[in-house]
């Protein structure tokens, strides 16, 4: 039963979100400001329901407790989703905040999010609050907020188009203002908030601030943050570019810049996520042949075991691909 999986997106109209989404990928119907798209998600807070094929009106956590490691992969233990795939316009800066890492939800409780941004779009001199500045502890971060001194604490990272960035779990940080980016996470939506830019919101109101959570879960050992490069492959087809963007525990993410057919391996051990910016996709299956929309994003079950991805139109595309 199972075959590549499209979904509706869930939109979020977060304060400081934009109207790129929904611009710049054809969507009809986003909220306006758009922040974020959740795109594939199981969690609570924004659940993923198919839109395409006989499985149409099924909720991504219904399958995956129907159909388990088919469709997630024997590497994922039991039947949770673990990861969640947003798109994220920030028009304005995020809240400067941090999420748990594994030990300290365990330690503290909510849950896990260590997460990754890919830069879709960016302009000019665009940056991204990354960890804090060096010999900055618990007595100096209290002081900063206290004085409200604390952005003179924060390190920033100049943002480059078409990289990335590695986010773990106790890392204070921000999207800034400008950035348009494709986000892999734990599954999770836990957020702590240290500061707001001294925002408002519709009813005059400066969100809620976390600072006690915060200051339990911030990791202020963090190594600096900066942009990853990505590490050439090798790809089936000598017509396409194949490259690394990042592996960590939770997942890895490759680029594909394909002119020809690509040809996937599947050996049943994960699912796999794709997202594909500006041109549609054409994939092969044992399932059948599907196109993924431009602008939208798929998740290939791991049973479907080995596929193919070619340009559904000609000449160029990009995507990225996620595996756990």
């Amino acid at each position: 039963m199972l075959y590549p999986l499209l979904f509706k997106p869930v939109y979020k109209d977060y304060i400081w979100g934009g109207t790129r989404i929904g611009e710049k990928f054809s969507r009809t119907g986003t909220p306006c400001p758009c922040a974020e798209s959740w795109e594939i998600s199981a969690h609570p807070d924004g659940m993923s329901v198919v839109e395409n094929g006989e499985l149409a009106g099924r909720t991504l956590l219904s399958l995956c407790e129907e159909f388990g490691s088919e469709l997630l992969g024997t590497h994922c233990a039991g039947s949770k989703f673990p990861l969640l795939f947003k798109i994220i316009d920030a028009k304005q800066k995020l809240s400067l905040q941090v999420h748990p890492s594994d030990e300290s939800a365990g330690r503290c409780g909510g849950e896990a999010k260590t997460e990754m941004w890919y830069i879709l779009d960016a302009p000019e001199g665009a940056r991204i609050c990354a960890g804090l500045k060096r010999g900055v502890g618990p007595r100096i971060f209290r002081d900063a907020i206290k004085s409200k001194t604390l952005e003179e604490q924060i390190s920033y990272v100049d943002v480059v188009r078409d990289k990335a960035v590695f986010i773990p779990g106790g890392l204070v940080h921000a999207i800034c203002d400008g950035c348009l980016i494709f986000e892999v996470q734990q599954n999770s939506n836990t957020t702590y908030r240290v500061f707001d830019w001294n925002r408002v919101g519709p009813d005059g109101r400066g969100r809620q601030l976390h600072i006690e959570e915060a200051l339990n879960v911030i990791d202020w050992h963090m190594p600096d943050i900066g942009m990853i490069d990505a590490v050439p492959m090798t790809p089936s087809n000598q017509c396409n570019r194949r490259d690394r963007v990042l592996r960590c525990d939770y997942f890895s993410m490759e680029r594909y810049m394909l002119t020809d057919r690509e040809d996937f391996a599947g050996d049943g051990t994960s699912f796999c996520a794709m997202f594909v910016p500006a041109s549609p996709v054409k994939l092969t299956t044992a399932a059948g042949d599907f196109t993924i929309p431009a602008g939208r994003s798929c998740l290939i079950p791991a049973c479907m075991g080995d596929f193919s991805a070619s340009p559904a139109e000609g000449g160029f595309v990009s995507m990225l691909t996620v595996r756990v």
